[in-house]
């Protein structure tokens, strides 16, 4: 039976200096509800104390996260400001020390795309990762998609993000677009060794190397022909139909409306 008092995301710390968080809504596939953003975003938007290395992004259960949970999702979409899974995404990828992705089921969607803004993704070999919006008539967020652009390059992100298909870790780590792929049985044990490393690298030299490498990816920019192509798709009356056609367990019928 599902507790349903305990909290959506759990929080430890180490002595080491590793922050651990982990989603913990298992019955939902660890799909993230509004509370959870919220929480989530605050975890990697707050400044980390002085003892902090490196912090680790995991899951209960056997799925690391099916996406946005769409039962919570406005009919609207999110309008014209920044989503959730925006200001999630970037604000992992700009928090001042590593953060380590430590997958071992499957990341679908928002799923993926929060653990692809990790420094360093580390996978079941039976995981699969990939964005399925295309397939829902929903559209990322223009810096997500550009992030995964610049990880993945033309083909694969193409693949990614305009077929909607789960792609197998290993190709991924293939790719270069994750660290590595460890069999389920040496998961922890992988992901535990690169924690160690990086936990003993300077403090410093941690924040200065992260600093550099998210001001380059998230550089501000600004595209208005981009942006309402995007806010269309959001608000679109095919968006509603693929959250309708997905709930209901049927194939979409898009009008291009």
């Amino acid at each position: 039976m599902t507790d349903e008092t305990a909290p959506e995301v759990l929080f430890s710390e180490e002595a080491s200096g590793v922050r651990r968080v982990t989603l913990n809504r298992a019955e939902k596939r660890n799909a993230i509800s509004r509370p959870m953003f919220a929480q989530l975003t605050e975890a990697f938007t707050r400044e980390p104390p002085a003892n902090e290395r490196v912090t680790i992004l995991d899951a209960v259960g056997p799925t690391f996260c099916a996406g946005v949970d769409l039962s919570q999702r406005t009919e609207g979409g999110d309008g014209e400001g920044e989503s959730p899974l925006e200001l999630l995404c970037a604000a992992i990828a700009a928090y001042p020390l590593p953060v380590v992705a430590v997958l071992q089921g499957s990341a679908i969607g928002g799923g993926a795309m929060i653990a692809l803004h990790c420094d360093f993704v580390i996978a079941s070999s039976d995981a699969k990762i990939g964005n399925s919006a295309v397939q829902l008539g929903l559209v990322p967020a223009w810096p997500v998609a550009r992030h995964i652009l610049g990880l993945a390059g033309p083909s694969l992100a193409a693949q990614i993000l305009l077929l909607g298909d789960l792609i197998p870790a290993r190709e991924l780590a293939d790719a270069g677009v994750i660290a590595r792929v460890a069999e389920p049985a040496e998961l922890l044990e992988t992901s535990r060794t690169l924690v160690d490393r990086l936990a003993a690298n300077a403090p410093l030299s941690l924040r200065a190397i992260k600093a550099t490498l998210s001001a380059v990816d998230f550089e501000p920019q600004s595209h208005e022909t981009v942006l309402a192509r995007i806010r269309a798709a959001q608000q679109s009356e095919d968006s509603k139909e693929g959250v309708r056609a997905r709930a209901e367990k049927r194939s979409p019928v898009y009008t291009g409306r």
